[in-house]
């Protein structure tokens, strides 16, 4: 299933300055890894270690955020947008 995946400026490094790329998978952790395959490097900054999304990298299925979903076996259907959003803070 092909979805777009909105990449936030501060990962577009990985994608050559692209702000939104093509990736395929059935749950969103096969988007992350067709994407890590096309993109080396980029699933390190939005999964940490344990295999769990970063802390304070957010990441929605349409208008949905994964968290409140299944997490990294969120589905996604084909033709789906995902945005990677990185957390601000500040005070």
């Amino acid at each position: 299933m092909s979805v777009s995946v909105r990449i936030p400026t501060i990962l577009r490094t990985y994608t050559s300055g692209e702000s939104e790329v093509s990736a395929s998978g059935a749950t969103l952790s096969e988007v992350l890894d067709d994407l890590d395959g096309q993109y080396s490097g980029i699933k390190g900054r939005i999964v940490d270690e344990s295999g769990e999304l970063r802390r304070f990298v957010n990441v929605y299925v349409g208008n949905d955020d994964v968290r409140f979903l299944d997490h990294l076996s969120t589905p996604t259907p084909d033709g789906a947008q995902i945005s990677v959003i990185p957390a601000v803070a500040g005070g």
